[in-house]
């Protein structure tokens, strides 16, 4: 459904986005991971057509997107920073959205009125942040898009807000197949929704993958032995972490389960358990892989 190839742009002298590649199938919800400053909402920002790459392609269902009004059409973006008319209401807005969206449901945007209960003749500007934040996703979801991209969509809503926008978002990939790209620095959250997750590191995409492939890849392994850490058993394999815990080892390792279990098992190990590992441990570890100072990754 959205697809990237070779994609760079440059600010001045500054690479922001470098070569990216990537694929977003149509239905699925995308978690992009990584570092402040690794390029997500310049490479964001350039998938919904605002701003145009220096090279490279973006094709939106076989379409390029930038200066594409029928694209935009079926498209939405919700930025970090919001912005509104001051001067408009949420229903002005609405009909605003109406002109823009042609699949627009007034229906439904009755509906969320209802549930979110917001004052739709106040001025969104005299709103907290929550709540425009809350007017964001009412409009979005009321314009029934194809294609939703999401930039730090969840700074500042309370948790039971969180999740009903969030139940509304999966509801619709999973009633219409609509397509989710999602950026935010909250990995749990990522973590709930996301099938699949790339990390863009100094705006070159590190990895891409399934996030149920991704964690199978990598594991958790609390290990001891008689007599402490046999020799030669790092060597097998591929530890990206190390940690000693008395004479328990934490170990975080790369590679197939059944790898894995066998090696350290050939050692007699006295305690040997894998452990579950979060979408916010692995990227920390993946990171630290590529000489990133896990102190400074912000998660």
């Amino acid at each position: 459904m959205i697809e990237s190839k070779n994609l760079s742009k440059t600010f001045q002298r500054d690479k922001v986005v470098q070569d990216v590649t990537f694929h977003v199938k149509k239905g699925s919800i995308y978690g992009l991971l990584g570092s402040n400053g690794a390029g997500k909402t310049t490479l964001m920002r350039i998938l919904a057509g605002i701003l145009r790459q220096d090279e490279g392609e973006v094709l939106i269902g076989d379409e390029p997107v930038y200066e594409n009004v029928k694209m935009k059409g079926k498209m939405v973006f919700i930025p970090d920073s919001l912005y509104f008319f001051n001067q408009y209401t949420t229903d002005q807005l609405a009909k605003f959205y109406q002109d823009l969206y042609p699949n627009w449901n007034q229906q439904r945007y009755e509906k969320l009125a209802e549930m979110l209960k917001l004052d739709t003749n106040k001025k969104v500007s005299r709103f907290s942040k929550g709540m425009q934040r809350q007017v964001g996703f009412w409009l979005a979801l009321s314009a029934m898009p194809d294609i939703l991209i999401l930039d730090e969509p969840f700074d500042g809503l309370d948790p039971v807000t969180r999740r009903t926008i969030k139940n509304l978002v999966v509801q619709d990939v999973a009633d219409r197949e609509m397509t989710v790209l999602i950026s935010s620095h909250n990995l749990r959250e990522v973590e709930d929704i996301c099938d699949h997750v790339g990390i863009l590191h100094k705006g070159s995409m590190l990895l891409q993958r399934d996030l149920d492939e991704l964690k199978s890849d990598i594991h958790k392994v609390q290990v001891a032995f008689k007599g402490g850490m046999p020799e030669g058993l790092k060597d097998n394999l591929d530890v990206l972490h190390e940690e000693t815990r008395g004479s328990v080892k934490l170990l975080i390792i790369r590679g197939e389960e059944e790898d894995v279990s066998t090696a350290i098992e050939s050692y007699q190990p006295v305690l040997y358990d894998l452990l579950p590992l979060t979408l916010e441990e692995i990227f920390i570890y993946e990171m630290g892989g590529v000489g990133y100072a896990i102190d400074n990754i912000l998660v």
